[in-house]
């Protein structure tokens, strides 16, 4: 791999970044190509491909981040990996065929910022508060205890604790729908990421709109006291909105 091939990181209206004092994959300089409308940045590599790293992640998103905070907020950011051997690829596979798909993404995304929620919770815990909480189920669960048990009888018990620990997961999404999906233009709910994880939502707001955003993750924090673990990710590049097969 010689150092006319690039490492691609986000794509840009032109004319694009100015100069940015992070330094890419391998530390490499951070530069920008225009190629008409739009503006790559981009910086040398000598690798062929770059393994998915905790670094290597972490530098490919450090320098989409840096760019946003310097003021070149409206970016589509490219999969981490993609390397070029000449710009010519990039007019031929991406520009010629989606140029007009990727313009229309610049005008949905101009003045906004993507920010993103996950909320875990202790599923045993939910459980005691279920049966501390639900007086029907507890004295269904006493009145079968010690004595020996039918299938029927274990399946019937098992399937009202599940509706029951379901109902208070879905009381909690619906909290947060309520109290976040008003400030987003767009709002995209991701599968959970563990097993303790019961929502994993991104939402596309004003760019300026994110201290009312913060204030109401409080709140919804404070109104759930002890029961959630939330991680609220308030800066990030748009993955979730800059995504072509959304506007087919």
């Amino acid at each position: 791999m010689t150092d006319s091939c690039f490492y691609l990181y986000g794509l840009f209206p032109a004319p694009g970044p100015g100069a940015l004092e992070v330094q890419g994959l391998d530390g490499q300089a951070i530069q920008t190509h225009v190629i008409g409308d739009f503006a790559f940045l981009y910086s040398p590599t000598l690798q062929s491909r770059y393994l998915a790293s905790r670094k290597h992640l972490l530098g490919h998103e450090r320098v989409l981040e840096a760019a946003m905070t310097a003021g070149d907020r409206t970016l589509l950011p490219l999969q981490f990996g993609l390397i070029i051997e000449a710009w010519d690829q990039v007019v031929t596979d991406l520009l010629t065929p989606h140029g007009d798909s990727l313009k229309r993404l610049f005008t949905e995304l101009e003045g906004k910022r993507e920010v993103g929620v996950k909320v875990m919770w202790a599923a045993d815990q939910e459980l005691n508060q279920l049966m501390a909480e639900d007086a029907g189920l507890r004295q269904q669960r006493d009145r079968l205890e010690g004595k020996q048990l039918s299938m029927d009888e274990i399946v019937t018990i098992g399937q009202a604790i599940e509706r029951g620990v379901q109902a208070r997961k879905e009381a909690i999404i619906a909290a947060f729908q309520e109290r976040l999906n008003p400030l987003a233009s767009q709002v995209v709910e991701n599968d959970p990421l563990t097993d303790t994880m019961i929502y994993n939502a991104a939402y596309l707001i004003p760019w300026d709109s994110e201290p009312q955003v913060a204030a109401e993750i409080e709140a919804l924090d404070a109104t759930f006291e002890d029961r959630l673990r939330i991680r609220y990710n308030n800066f990030t590049a748009p993955y979730n909105f800059a995504q072509l097969n959304q506007l087919n």
